[in-house]
């Protein structure tokens, strides 16, 4: 679905207002190229308003390096908008025009715009140029969280909730069965003195419990041990 269509014409009409009154401002009454009166044109990319003239040599350089807009014609996003606001003629100027000798010659506009952006000839060594990527939303009184649109963010609040503090759950423990030791207390039988926790290990047992005088009936009669599956039936 293309974003545009989502713009409904109460935001459009606010971009409109919005846009008229950057270009109100005194940093954006002249083309930010050829100093012309009265732009009407942008550089959404770039953040800079432009002429007529100086936005057809920007849509020869390729929307990899220029992408121009109508501030009255087209139909505008909010986070374009946005940027528009954070940026301006003088901020974007700054950065293309830093080491910009004061006797260049724009009467070759063309040629003045394809050195000033597409070899970046006159561009700041130091300062980072202004994008869309390296300005925050924050920033700009009309790229606020609340305006941007909720297909737009990256995590739902429940997502983000999630990710602050991953949900934590209580350690299990596996039951055992229940040992021969606490039998005995179950039944109140007195402890089998002498028996180890090792099964191959045999020792003698005087004590007379349940489990003694099985074994011991078991070893006079010199019978094989029946297997556990029958000691249920014996009585």
């Amino acid at each position: 679905m293309n974003d545009k269509a989502s713009v409904s014409k109460e935001l459009n009409a606010k971009h409109a207002k919005i846009l008229e009154g950057l270009l109100k401002l005194p940093e954006n009454r002249e083309c930010a190229d050829c100093r012309g009166r009265a732009p009407r044109w942008a550089s959404i990319n770039l953040g800079i308003f432009i002429c007529l003239q100086c936005s057809g040599i920007h849509r020869s350089l390729g929307v990899h390096i220029s992408k121009v807009r109508s501030t009255t014609l087209d139909t505008w996003l909010p986070e374009q908008v946005a940027f528009m606001q954070c940026v301006g003629n003088e901020k974007s100027n700054n950065y293309w025009e830093a080491d910009l000798p004061a006797s260049a010659d724009r009467s070759d506009i063309a040629k003045f715009i394809r050195t000033k952006y597409q070899e970046k000839k006159w561009a700041s060594r130091y300062a980072p140029q202004p994008a869309p990527s390296n300005m925050a939303a924050e920033t700009s009184e009309f790229g606020a969280k609340a305006d941007i649109p909720r297909k737009a963010r990256k995590y739902s609040l429940e997502e983000e909730v999630f990710n602050e503090q991953p949900p934590q759950f209580p350690s299990s423990t596996r039951s055992r069965g229940v040992s021969l030791d606490t039998m005995d207390e179950i039944l109140n039988l007195p402890p089998k003195n002498g028996l180890t926790s090792n099964p191959s290990v045999k020792k003698k047992d005087d004590t007379k419990d349940l489990f003694t005088l099985l074994y011991a009936s078991e070893a006079k009669q010199d019978r094989t041990i029946v297997p556990p599956s029958r000691w249920a039936t014996f009585e």
